[in-house]
């Protein structure tokens, strides 16, 4: 009988493990960038550079901590109101993952899989190019 309580319980304190374990990694897999340090308001790009507290570097660091591969491109954004660097790092599956990256704490803010230049890339697309059809 004792062996069974003790069951129980464990059971239930793994399930409440794996609750947690879930509720912290859906946090860290946030695909929108709802907050960050430096808000914008109407500031034009070409005053981004001197508005952000942290280096390009430094970003592509906390961007390659986060996603381990090559970086792509990296430049300051404007994303939902906030200064961010959007950094696009080339995962060792050839995934194209888009780091934003806080220019003020350089706290990584989202992170997702980029599927549009994935699909571009597979249909020989590149930017800028169109459809030409008669």
């Amino acid at each position: 009988m004792k062996g069974k309580w003790i069951a129980v319980i464990g059971s239930g304190a793994l399930a409440i493990g794996f609750a947690v374990a879930g509720a912290s990694f859906a946090d860290t897999d946030d695909t929108e960038v709802k907050n960050g340090t430096i808000r914008i308001e109407k500031q034009t790009e070409a005053e981004f550079p001197s508005m952000a507290k942290i280096s390009m570097d430094q970003a592509v660091e906390r961007a390659l901590a986060s996603v381990q591969g090559q970086i792509l491109k990296a430049e300051l954004a404007d994303e939902n109101g906030f200064l961010v660097y959007d950094v696009e790092v080339v995962s060792a599956a050839k995934a194209i993952m888009e780091v934003k990256v806080d220019a003020g704490s350089g706290k990584v803010l989202a992170m997702e899989r980029d599927t549009m230049n994935d699909e571009d890339h597979q249909s020989g697309k590149q930017e800028g190019d169109r459809d030409h059809r008669d």
